[in-house]
């Protein structure tokens, strides 16, 4: 059973922005290709802090999140080699449109005075990145058990080519852009 998402990607938007865009393959149309979502974790928290990150980042995704260790040692930012400063999970496939489901339908639209999400965040290569400061609008997160807040980076990665092409498929998937 493929995801619900998925199905209105094959069955309305390849059609829609194949007309739009005058693509002559089905190949050429974008496609989501994975969302990553990053927590990042400062150095000088206390050590359970990681852990709490990574069980609060399986919750959201349903996945085991890898853990981000420091490459080198900064003694300004009190940060050792091998440290672990944050954690990451990578969605492909049907985790990824189930993520992107639930992102799109219940967890932004709970951000308080949401009004939408900048259409200018886009990184040149058709790849949506933008931030969520507080976990605690995702409804799979126990309002308590948190200890501390945290935000997270999700980024969207596509096959667009153009920023232009990227916009144009995470509207019709139905992605809430703030309009200008």
């Amino acid at each position: 059973m493929k995801a619900r998402l998925y199905n209105k990607y094959v069955n309305e938007v390849v059609p829609a922005l194949k007309v739009k865009h005058n693509y002559s393959n089905v190949h050429q149309v974008p496609r989501l290709e994975k969302i990553v979502v990053n927590m990042g974790i400062s150095a000088s928290l206390e050590k359970g802090a990681i852990e709490d990150a990574a069980k609060d980042l399986t919750m959201i995704t349903g996945r085991k999140p890898a853990i981000s260790k420091s490459r080198r040692a900064v003694a300004n930012f009190k940060l050792r080699e091998n440290q672990p400063i944050g954690c990451r999970v990578t969605l492909r496939k049907d985790a990824m449109y189930e993520f992107f489901d639930r992102l799109v339908a219940v967890t932004l639209p709970r951000i308080r005075d949401f009004r939408g999400l900048s259409p200018r965040k886009f990184d040149g290569r058709g790849n949506y990145t933008f931030g969520i400061g507080d976990q605690t609008i995702f409804p799979e997160i126990e309002l308590d058990k948190i200890k501390r807040q945290q935000g997270m980076d999700v980024t969207i990665v596509t096959s667009a080519q153009t920023d232009a092409q990227a916009l144009d498929l995470l509207k019709q998937m139905g992605f809430p852009f703030a309009e200008k």
